[in-house]
């Protein structure tokens, strides 16, 4: 009896000495994994999910810009989140950023783009997004395509890395990117950025497609990425 306790103490030690280890070579390796394998790690960014609230943006035969441009920010916050990155939304619900009590919609829009670009300056951000839907007069026209502001370099080469990415994972649109330097948020913000238009809701095919969540989700994957591929260049 003497000897089976001796042995099953043993046992329990050599076991207990097991487990430690194991447990410690798994925390060594979450602990790499969070430094090293997650490509977006240490990153801040800021998604900006266009108009919101009283402001609804684009719109035709009642589908409106705000909410798929929230739905597809969400999906995309999950997805960078998931490798890593550190994500600030300027909304994660219907609203705008303008006081309640604010009346006047042209007020009101010029409050909101200065608490927007405020949000992206004040965060810490390595870049920001900010995520919209176009519409227009001619039906004729679809396609997602990115604008940049040339205050940076690194502007076009984020731009071109994202509409890279939508127009290989989309296979819906051979648009290029375009300078735009008059747009508010992308003079006014001081990290590197750039503004998705990820279709037209005038086109009766894409609205359709703009609508279903799966294609949503396909947006969101393209835009992080195009993000990833911005950041495999090694562009500060």
């Amino acid at each position: 009896m003497v000897i089976v306790k001796k042995n099953y103490k043993l046992v329990l030690a050599i076991f207990s000495l097991l487990i430690l280890a194991f447990i410690a070579w798994k925390v060594s390796i979450a602990s790499e994994i969070n430094s090293y394998g997650l490509p977006l790690n240490g990153r801040v960014v800021v998604i900006d999910p266009g108009h919101g609230g009283v402001d609804g943006g684009a719109r035709r035969d009642g589908v409106i810009e705000k909410g798929i441009a929230l739905n597809i920010s969400l999906y995309l916050r999950d997805y960078l989140e998931q490798q890593g990155a550190t994500v600030v939304m300027i909304r994660e619900t219907d609203k705008d950023l303008a006081p309640k009590k604010l009346k006047g919609p042209s007020n009101r829009k010029n409050i909101d783009l200065l608490r927007r670009a405020k949000v992206i300056n004040h965060s810490d951000a390595d870049l920001y997004i900010s995520i919209h839907l176009n519409a227009i007069p001619n039906s004729r026209w679809r396609g997602a395509q990115v604008l940049y502001n040339n205050k940076y370099s690194a502007n076009k080469i984020l731009a071109e890395s994202l509409q890279s990415e939508l127009t290989r994972q989309l296979e819906n649109t051979d648009r290029s990117v375009r300078l735009d330097n008059d747009l508010f948020i992308m003079r006014t913000a001081n990290p590197v950025g750039a503004l998705a238009e990820v279709g037209f809701l005038s086109n009766d095919a894409e609205r359709q497609l703009l609508q279903n969540k799966r294609y949503q989700q396909k947006i969101a994957f393209a835009l992080y990425a195009g993000i990833t591929r911005y950041y495999s260049t090694e562009v500060q």
